[in-house]
């Protein structure tokens, strides 16, 4: 992953309405939720939720898929798991190799 794509996902979810919807889907496990039964529960107007929607289709956060006359929406597992990656991939590379502090407590 790259930084843009990171901080596009990252500005997406920086919404609080985007936040809940993504949180709800993610949730929802892999069967995801149709769009009637995602408005239930965030208790959004449809055109809103459409417009959040679009942001997190765009960013790759989310999936749509067409069942006849149902949407459903499903949080899209890799995209998650890809920008959680790239957040914690390098977590203190640049620290001293010496014992953290943590570690010190929990020799003694």
């Amino acid at each position: 992953m790259n930084l843009e794509k990171a901080a596009r996902q990252l500005e997406s979810l920086g919404n609080p309405t985007r936040l809940q919807i993504y949180r709800t889907l993610v949730r929802a496990g892999h069967a995801g939720l149709p769009v009637g039964g995602l408005q239930e529960r965030i208790g959004i107007a449809a055109s809103t939720l459409s417009h959040h929607l679009k942001r997190l289709v765009e960013t790759g956060l989310v999936t749509q898929e067409r069942q006849a006359t149902t949407l459903i929406c499903r949080a899209h597992y890799p995209a998650m798991d890809a920008l959680i990656g790239y957040l914690a991939d390098e977590c203190c590379a640049d620290a001293a190799c010496a014992a953290t502090p943590a570690e010190d407590s929990v020799a003694s």
